[in-house]
């Protein structure tokens, strides 16, 4: 079973929606990739991820609302149109979006750095279950989507927005995984 989880752990990396093929990933397993998401851990139990899923159906609508955010979040001097371009692309070639966040409980004492933490964790479960079965994704922050979530989303006043995450299949041969620097490099023994 180690090697198992060995290999799963080692085999993780980002899938960027270019290398989608633009295939639609069934309800069932998106359901399952979300509860592995849920068994992270959090402390005192706040359990602060919250998952908001773009859906085949939605992503015109959501398409729409994400160039309105960058033109309107980007000062004219700084907008790049492939930028622009290239969001209804990511969208397309993807089969699900999560717009990621956090919901904040303000009596559970704990530092925001906490629960930022806890959803990274439940975001790595996603990582890992995609891995498992083959899938790809990609964790993006843009701050125009950040900025603008509650445009689109239906948020809780507690809640914050921490990014997308781009879910697809992936076609082709993919890149390269960046290879990790040894871990005796990072590590100090007493």
């Amino acid at each position: 079973m180690i090697n198992t989880l060995n290999k799963i752990i080692h085999g993780r990396q980002s899938v960027y929606p270019k290398s989608f093929s633009g295939e639609i990933i069934s309800v069932d397993l998106i359901n399952e990739i979300l509860d592995n998401a849920n068994q992270a851990p959090s402390h005192k139990h706040t359990e602060p991820w919250r998952f908001h899923v773009i859906t085949p159906k939605s992503k015109l609508a959501f398409i729409k609302f994400a160039q309105d955010a960058y033109t309107s979040y980007t000062h004219p001097d700084n907008f790049k149109g492939n930028k622009f371009d290239k969001i209804p692309k990511k969208i397309n070639l993807s089969s699900h979006i999560l717009m990621i966040s956090m919901h904040r409980n303000e009596d559970s004492g704990l530092p925001e750095w906490e629960e930022v933490a806890a959803v990274a964790t439940a975001i790595q479960n996603i990582y890992l279950t995609l891995t498992a079965l083959s899938l790809g994704g990609y964790w993006s922050s843009p701050q125009y989507i950040i900025t603008h979530a509650n445009k689109f989303f239906d948020m809780h006043e507690n809640e914050k927005c921490l990014g997308l995450f781009y879910i697809g299949v992936p076609q082709g041969e993919l890149p390269p995984k960046p290879q990790k620097k040894p871990i005796g490099e990072k590590v100090t023994w007493y």
